[in-house]
């Protein structure tokens, strides 16, 4: 991937990342995850957006920079989230990666997220779930997905059909709640919510 493929609008960068791979390295392991579902917050102007009319905050700083940086925070106190930072500097959009379905090292995620289920989608599907099981905090908040060897997105031939509908749990952000700009990989098992 290149900076040009970051820079663009959240909308088509969260159409553009669905099938390509999220690769996390951790603890000698190299964790091929291919991405299924995601997000666009479209900056200033996105009511559901973390930089609304450009609020710049300690948390938000890393929205502001140029796209192909990792934004990372905390929800709720103990859930990270992943978000690709897109567009061009100072003008602050990002996509929520919300599920990824992993393609190796299925017991050290398992490991990871000590869940009770035994289904493997259980393991990523969803924002917070993909950060515990790929060990993704915001210790990587602002890295740069270009010039690093721990975390960055490769490209992957993919073939599938996209779905648009309502970002999820942003009924607080007037019209831009009814905004389709969630997408996910039709069919993929992989995903948050129907």
């Amino acid at each position: 991937m290149n900076r040009y493929f970051f820079k663009q609008d959240a909308v088509t960068l969260a159409k553009d990342l669905l099938g390509k791979m999220l690769v996390r390295k951790v603890e000698g392991r190299i964790i091929n995850s291919l991405i299924t579902e995601t997000e666009a917050y479209v900056g200033p102007e996105d009511k559901g957006s973390h930089a609304y009319n450009n609020k710049r905050t300690k948390r938000t700083e890393t929205m502001f920079k140029e796209g192909g940086h990792a934004y990372i925070y905390l929800i709720y106190g103990m859930y990270n989230c992943l978000n690709i930072v897109c567009s061009e500097k100072d003008k602050p959009e990002a996509v929520l990666i919300r599920a990824v379905e992993p393609l190796n090292e299925i017991e050290y995620i398992r490991m990871n997220r000590k869940i009770k289920s035994n289904k493997v989608e259980d393991l990523t599907n969803g924002p917070g779930k993909l950060c515990q099981a790929l060990d993704i905090d915001t210790s990587l908040d602002g890295i740069d997905l270009l010039n690093n060897s721990v975390l960055y997105i490769q490209d992957n031939l993919s073939n599938h059909e996209i779905v648009a509908s309502k970002r999820i749990n942003i009924d607080y952000a007037g019209e831009y709640a009814n905004k389709l700009w969630r997408f996910y990989i039709k069919g993929n098992k992989f995903i948050s919510k129907k």
